[in-house]
């Protein structure tokens, strides 16, 4: 692994321009990547699709919702009980069903906004703006070039990371990561 230093820019152009600055500077071009970021949730990056298997805001709403539906159903049991007069022996189990439909809706309020803290820190805000990305593989580790290179280019945002650029692929880039932006 290797410090990469990665810049965004807006146009493809934009990408091809300073891969070839890049290239004039004295960076071999196989340790250059040019690539698009997807827009968050379309990166494909769960087999069913997406980024994720779940929200990470809901990751406690199984609970919310037992402990919902568990309630809802005794207080809806109980009141069709009381109807019985009135509804027959129907009465408990619609009042049931109802009660544990209605009383799982409290799981809504185990789920967390976007980027509001929790304990494992899964639920924060998107990591990384969709865009044209250009990287390049710096085996010395001397960053200030690089980064001075990308922001005299023109480059949007610009982050460090650790990574694999082999054959201008880098082939660990994770766009889910957090990126550590140093310019």
């Amino acid at each position: 692994m290797t410090t990469i230093i990665a810049g965004h820019f807006q146009l493809q152009e934009e990408v091809d321009r300073a891969r070839q600055a890049l290239v004039d500077a004295g960076y071999p071009a196989d340790a250059i990547s040019g690539f698009y970021v997807s827009q968050p949730g379309q990166h494909d990056a769960h087999p069913l699709g997406g980024d994720r298997d779940k929200s990470p805001g809901a990751k406690d709403s199984p609970e919310g919702l037992a402990k919902g539906a568990a309630t809802g159903g005794a207080i809806g049991a109980a009141l069709g009980a009381a109807t019985v007069p009135l509804t027959g022996p129907a009465g408990p189990v619609v009042g049931g069903l109802l009660g544990a439909h209605v009383g799982s809706l409290y799981s809504f309020s185990h789920m967390k906004e976007k980027g509001e803290p929790e304990q494992g820190g899964e639920n924060m805000a998107e990591p990384r703006a969709p865009g044209m990305m250009i990287a390049v593989a710096l085996p010395d580790g001397a960053t200030d070039r690089a980064i001075g290179l990308l922001r005299d280019l023109g480059a949007r945002r610009i982050e460090q990371a650790e990574g694999t650029i082999a054959g201008g692929d880098w082939k660990d880039f994770d766009p889910l990561s957090l990126p550590r932006f140093v310019g």
